[in-house]
């Protein structure tokens, strides 16, 4: 970094290593946007960039279920790096040796701040993002290609199962290395892919079992409702005697809007919980109908960041669902999964 630089060449030298560190995080950053605008270009919105020690990733509002889309998606980032490494052989052809042999990378470690040394170093990291990148193991790119390849053929499902198995192999491998050749460092990146690949068939394993479910079962049958007179007092009444966080506001069997938790806290705060409910609630609800899979119930929650969503079966409506319900409903679901298997299991070995 920046302090290893200014140790060795002084202010001049801190200079340089910030600009690196500067010009590495843009590259870093520029990967990421690459995901983001294919991700966009195929209506699937980005909510922020997070970046971690060993990259950067794309949260999106929702997983693409089309194989070509998460193939395009996800080899978006790696070419951006081809891109800026194609230009920097370009800008290095003019002004000094490409850094791509063991030779090159122990010269670039031991070179001396300037011009040519930064435009070596950029050209170091693009290629190590991209080969990287494309190791087949979740979270890296390389895992998302190889499912989406294997979804073509397989299946989304069984895609995901093979890919985690071959990205988890490849971090045992990894981290067996590591850990025999004293490599703390690299044993850590082993483990966290080891993690990533199991969270990812995780959350698929998950979607799956979700997609056999539906909405009507799921939304609260016995929630407390309110009436458009009743006052906010009311709903603080409710909120210290039931778990519940959101309240329909209904009239006459009609959905008039919703009082969420922090709408009655943010009133309390003002002094306003004398007021009517009608003051604090919210009239703009997402409609879900009761035979959408809680899987795709849960994209649409997640992919427009609303906490709560209005079931109806046609025009009646029934109840409200939120994030809380659906995972209450997959503990259930999962619960009764292994349960199952179990029992079919014993009847199997008597």
């Amino acid at each position: 970094g920046a302090f290893d630089w200014g140790s060795k060449y002084g202010a001049s030298g801190a200079a340089f290593g910030a600009l690196l560190m500067l010009a590495l995080f843009v590259c870093v950053v520029l990967h990421e946007l690459g995901h983001s605008l294919v991700a966009q270009r195929f209506g699937i919105p980005v909510r922020e960039i997070v970046l971690l020690p060993i990259g950067g990733v794309a949260m999106l509002g929702k997983m693409p279920r089309k194989p070509v889309q998460e193939l395009l998606i996800a080899i978006a980032g790696p070419l951006v790096n081809v891109v800026l490494a194609i230009g920097l052989v370009f800008a290095l052809g003019v002004r000094g040796d490409l850094p791509l042999d063991g030779s090159g990378l122990l010269a670039l470690s031991k070179a001396a701040p300037s011009v040519e040394t930064l435009l070596q170093w950029l050209l170091a990291a693009n290629v190590s993002l991209f080969v990287f990148n494309l190791i087949p193991a979740f979270p890296m790119d390389g895992g998302r290609i190889l499912r989406a390849v294997l979804a073509m053929f397989l299946g989304f499902s069984r895609g995901t199962k093979i890919a985690a198995g071959v990205g988890q192999v490849l971090a045992l491998g990894l981290g067996l290395y590591a850990i025999f050749n004293g490599q703390i460092l690299l044993a850590l990146v082993a483990a966290f892919v080891f993690m990533g690949a199991g969270q990812e068939r995780a959350v698929e394993e998950a979607r799956t079992l979700l997609s056999t479910l539906r909405l009507g079962d799921a939304y609260n049958k016995h929630a407390l409702t309110l009436a458009p007179g009743d006052s906010v007092h009311r709903v603080i009444d409710y909120l210290l005697t039931s778990y519940q966080p959101d309240f329909a506001v209904v009239l006459g069997g009609r959905l008039l809007g919703v009082v969420t938790r922090d709408a009655v806290l943010q009133a309390l705060a003002a002094g306003t919980d004398d007021n009517y409910v009608t003051g604090i609630m919210n009239r703009e609800i997402l409609r879900l109908e009761a035979g959408l899979s809680l899987a795709e119930a849960r994209e649409k929650l997640a992919e427009l960041g609303v906490p709560v969503a209005a079931v109806f079966e046609g025009e009646h409506y029934l109840g409200l669902v939120n994030q809380e319900d659906i995972n209450e409903a997959l503990h259930i679901a999962a619960f009764l999964r292994i349960a199952q298997e179990r029992k079919a299991g014993s009847l199997f070995a008597a």
